[in-house]
This record gives C-alpha cells, sequence and structure tokens, in this order.
C-alpha cells in the first residue's frame, strides 16, 4: 500500500508577517495586547485556584463551576485573537494575495474555527 499524500497549504501572505517557523503578529495594538495579558493572568490565578480546590477535597459541582468559568474565559481570550487575525492578517491575505494564497488563508480559517468551536 502507498502512503497517503500530504496535502502541502500554502503559507498566506498577511500584515502578520506570518512566513516561516518564526510567526509573529505584527498588527496587534498595545491596549489589545495588554488586555490579552490581563486577562491570561487572572485565568492563570482562576486555575490556581482550581488547583487549591482539588486539593482540599472542595465539592465536585463548586470546581466544575469554576472549570465552566475558566473555560469562559480562555474563548474570550480565543474571540479577541481571531477578531485581531480576521481584521488584519485575512482580510489583508485575501484582499491583496494571490488567489493561491487566498485558498490558503480560507482554509486556515476554517481549520482555526472548526477547532476553536468545540
Amino acid at each position: 500500500m502507498s502512503k497517503p499524500r500530504r496535502r502541502h497549504r500554502l503559507e498566506p501572505a498577511c500584515g502578520c508577517a506570518a512566513q516561516g517557523r518564526n510567526r509573529k503578529a505584527a498588527a496587534v495594538s498595545p491596549e489589545i495586547k495588554a488586555a490579552n495579558q490581563k486577562r491570561l493572568r487572572r485565568i492563570e490565578g482562576q486555575v490556581r485556584g482550581l488547583e487549591r480546590m482539588v486539593a482540599e477535597d472542595r465539592y465536585c459541582a463548586d470546581i466544575l463551576v469554576q472549570i465552566s468559568s475558566v473555560q469562559e474565559a480562555l474563548r474570550a481570550v480565543g474571540q479577541a485573537l481571531m477578531r485581531n487575525h480576521l481584521r488584519h492578517c485575512a482580510s489583508e491575505a485575501i484582499r491583496k494575495g494571490s488567489a493561491a494564497q487566498a485558498e490558503a488563508m480560507y482554509d486556515e480559517l476554517l481549520h482555526l474555527i472548526y477547532t476553536h468551536a468545540r
């Protein structure tokens, strides 16, 4: 039996300097970055609190409520990042890239939506 062929994805040309392995966002405003970092620090504290709750054998329902809170907070950070990616990277690649680059961006967006909508 032959091995399945791998599809090679084209790197989208976008404002995030996405080429290569050292991809970095180029169009994140300092305010958005600071807000995301603040949210993530808050989430980190919530996760430490969850760890304490488990160690202290707290009531399972209380722990589950806190887990839901952490998940929702992470979703909010993901939503902010997705908005920035759509606003800058994706729109730039679709508007100014070649047809192949636009298709690669559509594939990337579908993959992101599929994996983060769970």
